[in-house]
């Protein structure tokens, strides 16, 4: 199914982004896995995560750790369709851009 180049502002900024990029290679991951692959604080991974989850991008599950004898739960972060769409679209947007296409 062919892409189609959409440049998308909420994507673009850099967190985001990288966030996005990320995910999309690797399905899900827990929220300590994220933050330090990406060196956020866990505030600012919060509000990068919550900003994508509002625009429907992403989806967060939370559930009851195995490995831990506390009550803590883990939190799992994940794109949805829509959000896979997105981020593929504003890459495609940008090789656009890369290439001089102007659309």
């Amino acid at each position: 199914m062919a892409v189609e180049p959409r440049f998308d502002d909420a994507i673009h900024a850099p967190n985001r982004l990288r966030l996005c990029g990320l995910l999309r290679h690797v399905g899900d991951a827990e929220f300590a896995a994220l933050r330090d692959t990406l060196d956020l604080s866990d505030a600012n991974l919060s509000k990068t995560v919550k900003a994508l989850v509002d625009l429907g991008y992403v989806r967060v599950r939370k559930e009851a750790s195995l490995s831990r004898t506390d009550l803590r739960r883990t939190t799992t972060v994940c794109l949805t369709a829509a959000g896979r769409r997105a981020f593929d679209g504003h890459v495609a947007a940008l090789q656009q851009l890369a290439a001089g296409v102007v659309g």
